[in-house]
């Protein structure tokens, strides 16, 4: 089976079931056959060669998603907070420490879910609510019984 044949009749599933692992059970017959036939498959370009090699190192972690409900199976989320953190970084201008970064986390989980909840991150901020979840239940009750 090809991967991205592969690919696609997992994503069909998440489509239909959301991340579920026990609708995933069937794929773990294919991803099996996928890397039988890559083991045996002999490649002759040098990009097909590198391509086997990353898939067999990563053999693993590749499907691991598949075993767990609400796992993502790309890393989307962890590649976007990469990003912030290194912008921080670059904008504290070596300034960086443990103590520094740790804090800087904090914010930017706050900071990611009030985005993912659609709420002001600086309105939550100056709410001087402590939780997120109270302050996105009494945001959603005002929104809603305003229309």
């Amino acid at each position: 089976m090809q991967f991205g044949k592969l690919l696609r009749e997992i994503m069909g599933t998440i489509d239909r079931y959301g991340l579920k692992r026990r609708y995933f059970n069937k794929h773990k017959k294919m991803v099996k056959h996928f890397f039988d036939h890559l083991q045996n498959y002999g490649y002759k370009s040098e990009l097909a060669i590198q391509n086997q090699k990353k898939f067999k190192k990563n053999k693993d972690k590749l499907f691991t998603f598949l075993d767990y409900d609400s796992i993502p199976w790309n890393n989307n989320n962890a590649e976007h907070a990469i990003k912030h953190l290194a912008r921080y970084r670059r904008n504290v201008d070596g300034l960086f420490s443990e103590k520094g970064v740790k804090e800087y986390l904090i914010l930017l989980s706050i900071y990611q879910t009030c985005k993912y909840k659609g709420l002001n991150f600086l309105k939550f901020l100056m709410s001087e609510e402590k939780s997120i979840f109270s302050h996105f239940e009494k945001y959603y009750r005002i929104r809603k019984s305003s229309h």
